[in-house]
């Protein structure tokens, strides 16, 4: 969704599996159990991914969690050396409204209303997710849909499904995208199909 936003020229349909949206129920809920798991390392998460790249990987319970929280800061808000910064304390998981504002400038959700013109542009968007996405990325995904008919994407170019699932092993989800974008894309624009 965000590459597609910013690079119309290149992207003229779009599939998102569960892809990230919606932030705050995203990620808050994330950033309230690494603040607890990060204790254990008196709140660094430098101590963790010290011990994390000394040792067989995911060999504990918080590795999974405070690997995708370093992970996503290191994207999202590195500081101008590079290091990660955590959008929450890590002593009581408050936000850090500076930081967090940061992570929020990429939230598909609230980029679609500056991106509006590429968004509409797009022969075809394909939404789906689990409604028992762990991330709770079902609801991002209506929120991105939400936001698509806000700002006038023609509800013939969206597919939406949320379907009987969680996060993982939707891998059978992609054919049926591709077919279907493959189908809109050999549309031409009026909406009948391409002749040699």
């Amino acid at each position: 969704m965000y590459t597609a936003m910013l690079r119309p020229d290149l992207f003229g349909a779009i599939a998102t599996h569960s892809g990230d949206a919606l932030y705050e129920t995203q990620y808050i809920p994330a950033f309230a159990e690494a603040s607890r798991m990060l204790q254990g390392y008196g709140g660094d998460i430098g101590e963790w991914w010290a011990g994390f790249k000394q040792r067989v990987a995911f060999t504990r319970g918080e590795d999974m969690r405070l690997l995708e929280v370093l992970a996503v800061s290191a994207c999202f808000s590195a500081d101008d050396r590079g290091h990660p910064l955590l959008p929450f304390r890590t002593d009581t998981a408050e936000l850090l409204p500076d930081v967090w504002e940061r992570w929020l400038e990429r939230d598909p959700v609230r980029m679609a209303r500056t991106y509006a013109d590429a968004l509409c542009s797009q022969r075809a968007i394909w939404i789906d997710a689990g409604r028992f996405d762990q991330w709770n990325l079902d609801l991002g995904a209506r929120a991105f849909r939400a936001r698509l008919e806000d700002i006038g994407v023609a509800a013939d170019r969206i597919s939406f499904e949320i379907f009987d699932g969680g996060h993982f092993g939707i891998e059978y989800r992609q054919p049926l995208s591709l077919r279907w974008l493959a189908h809109r894309i050999s549309l031409d624009p009026c909406g009948s199909y391409r002749t040699a």
